[in-house]
């Protein structure tokens, strides 16, 4: 995408301002990947000067080279996307080679008391095997490991079949570990877990097998400046648009709100089983970023 399409670093800033003024108290950089921004370090400073929670998401590849950057923000967690343990798995997946960079910067992070949730796509006869093996990790590490249901984008060859549910991969680990239920918080996308005297923790993010729509407030802005009210919604309002030609931005930002569907985007049913992607509308997920 040509450079001029996608939010500048002012314009990123000073959209965040008026979504903090309408009542937004956290940021979270995602992606795609953020930190390949050449001004991803600007960007990250000047949204640190805001009264607001920064986080971001990432796949760990650039982390060493930011971590004075997190501290000098006052960044407190981050989300590090990290699919399988296998380094030979990971190069099938991600076509690069870095499996020992990105566990060395997970690592990194914890070194430097950074919170670390590692984000994992389960799939089934790709990764299902590893669930064990992701829990294993928090025994010693205080990390937070979350098994996410693999969800229908554009491009990401999804079927029904792929899905590892909730209620599997909970039923396999609790029949391994002696697990407890953690107490979630308002509008928290996972369901949290933990081993009993374990370090750290898991979480499953249950968008497929049961969805949590009700009582989510998660709003997307995609990096060409276009207002997403749901993952899944095809609904985008163009808030770049109105910022560059000097109308005001918060009309758009409370449209897309009242556009905001009961559940999945208003394009998913609530069985999964018999989703057709095909007849979705969307992006691809690097696509929508935020």
């Amino acid at each position: 995408m040509p450079q001029r399409h996608l939010m500048q670093k002012d314009e990123v800033v000073a959209i965040a301002k008026t979504f903090i003024e309408l009542g937004v108290t956290k940021i979270r950089l995602t992606g795609g990947e953020p930190l390949v921004r050449k001004d991803a370090a600007m960007i990250i400073q000047e949204l640190a000067q805001l009264p607001v929670e920064l986080t971001l998401t990432t796949n760990g590849v650039l982390v060493d080279q930011f971590i004075e950057v997190f501290k000098q923000s006052g960044i407190k967690s981050l989300n590090v996307s990290l699919d399988t343990l296998s380094a030979e798995k990971f190069l099938q997946l991600t076509k690069r080679d870095v499996f020992d960079k990105v566990w060395n910067n997970i690592n990194l992070l914890l070194e430097h008391q950074f919170s670390v949730k590692l984000n994992v796509v389960v799939m089934n006869g790709i990764n299902d095997d590893e669930l064990i093996s992701f829990i294993e990790l928090t025994k010693n590490l205080p990390l937070h490991v979350r098994f996410i249901e693999f969800m229908p984008f554009d491009k990401n060859q999804w079927n029904a079949e792929k899905v590892v549910s909730f209620d599997t991969m909970l039923q396999q680990i609790s029949s391994e570990f002696d697990v407890v239920k953690l107490k979630d918080k308002r509008h928290d996308t996972a369901k949290k877990f933990k081993v009993i005297g374990y370090s750290g923790t898991f979480a499953f993010i249950t968008t497929m097998s049961q969805p949590f729509c009700s009582d989510c407030n998660r709003m997307r802005l995609t990096a060409d400046g276009k207002m997403k009210n749901c993952l899944f919604g095809k609904d985008e309002l163009d808030i770049l648009k109105a910022l560059r030609i000097n109308e005001p931005i918060e009309p758009i930002i409370r449209e897309s709100l009242l556009l905001k569907q009961k559940a999945l985007g208003g394009q998913l049913s609530e069985d999964f089983t018999r989703l057709k992607p095909e007849l979705l509308e969307n992006r691809s997920m690097i696509k929508i970023g935020g």
